[in-house]
């Protein structure tokens, strides 16, 4: 599969990255300085710029999916930057005409009936602009008619950790293990994700996976 994946060389981005090299994959990386990449026969990093639109559909075009780790934390305007960059990453998208896996917070999963994750006291202040913004990503989704799209939403807690391949899939709810945790490790997600790009289980919906 050629893939093409936005936000190679952030935190989930790398783990994606590594996953799919390991599974034989072809990727584009597409991130802003490509030169921190290492070398890999099966990958080739270029500069890409998510607010040109054009440009990155050209990029895009060729590929079987767009696999989006994109993110705002590095600007101090997250929720705005997220959302213009994702809006920007949709349309190129659809220029190229490609599937879209794209990755997005747990904040909007619900831990009880009409009531999100996001909008819990607990829920950390320094991660509610990005959880909004994957959270507004999603009902952008759920609107789109041309777009072939599956929104990935890991647990509430994601860090490194073992490669199991032991973990749970769910869609709109948190999952929980049986000590009340919501947690998972940046490689078992990769799995699930990539698991998701080969299989396409879940077309125009929403899934997440934890232990």
């Amino acid at each position: 599969m050629k893939i093409a994946l936005i936000g190679a060389s952030g935190f989930i981005g790398t783990a994606l990255l590594n996953e799919a090299l390991q599974r034989g994959h072809t990727v584009t990386a597409l991130v802003r300085q490509p030169e921190k990449l290492p070398a890999h026969p099966q990958l080739t990093a270029l500069h890409s710029d998510v607010a040109d639109t054009a440009a990155l559909a050209a990029q895009l075009k060729g590929h079987d999916l767009v696999l989006s780790a994109f993110s705002g934390h590095s600007t101090s305007s997250t929720l705005d930057y997220y959302l213009a960059g994702f809006r920007s990453i949709v349309a190129a998208t659809k220029q190229a005409a490609v599937r879209l896996l794209t990755i997005g917070g747990a904040g909007s999963l619900f831990v009880a009936p009409g009531v999100q994750l996001i909008d819990t006291p607990e829920f950390p202040a320094e991660w509610k602009a990005s959880a909004e913004g994957a959270r507004q990503a999603l009902l952008q989704l759920r609107a789109e008619e041309d777009l072939a799209w599956t929104m990935a939403s890991p647990a509430a807690m994601i860090a490194p950790g073992e490669r199991t391949g032991q973990f749970h899939l769910g869609q709109d709810d948190l999952l929980v293990d049986a000590e009340g945790q919501s947690r998972i490790s940046l490689a078992d997600f990769a799995i699930a994700v990539l698991d998701e790009a080969e299989a396409a289980r879940y077309p125009q919906q929403r899934f997440t996976a934890a232990y």
